[in-house]
């Protein structure tokens, strides 16, 4: 595989970010669900992946600069009361990577996507992790009826999903 020139990339969307993360993660072996703001009793999550070992992983996605600096300004400051969340991540386009690492809180691990082109010379993003994040002192793996919850409010995202693909279809 290659990666695309600079000159021909077209912007990174989020849902291509989502997709990325998802298949760094592993899709088969991880519980991960998008965009949490309800349901679980805490803020507002990008991206909530529960490992097989039981542990989460939260991962923040930033399209832009400024858009992670705006998160930084944030109450919560991705903070569990619960102590939840093991890691934390923010993820980047790749073009970001170099003028915003030094901004990304030393804890906090980073993620970037990048577009490539396959053997079929169609484009698709993929993702790394660029730094490991440190875990997080305190934090406790999910009970079992915790992890059922954010596997349910998983698969609740996918017949919201749907019915907006055959809104889009119609």
């Amino acid at each position: 595989m290659n990666r695309i020139k600079k000159s021909k990339e077209k912007p990174i969307q989020t849902v291509e970010m989502e997709l990325a993360i998802a298949n760094l993660f592993g899709i088969r072996k991880n519980v991960i669900v998008p965009n949490i703001s309800w349901g679980f009793g805490m803020h507002e999550c990008d991206m909530f992946i529960v490992k097989k070992s039981g542990v989460a992983v939260e991962v923040e996605i930033k399209r832009s600069k400024s858009d992670l600096l705006a998160d930084f300004k944030k109450i919560h400051a991705h903070h569990d009361v619960q102590n939840r969340i093991t890691e934390f991540y923010y993820a980047l386009p790749e073009n970001l990577y170099e003028s915003c690492k030094v901004l990304v809180p030393e804890n906090a691990g980073i993620i970037v996507c990048y577009r490539w082109i396959d053997y079929k010379k169609e484009s698709r993003v993929c993702a790394d992790i660029k730094r490991k994040a440190k875990r997080i002192k305190g934090a406790r793996k999910l009970t079992l009826e915790e992890q059922l919850k954010v596997a349910r409010l998983g698969t609740m995202r996918i017949w919201s999903l749907k019915q907006k693909i055959i809104k889009n279809e119609l």
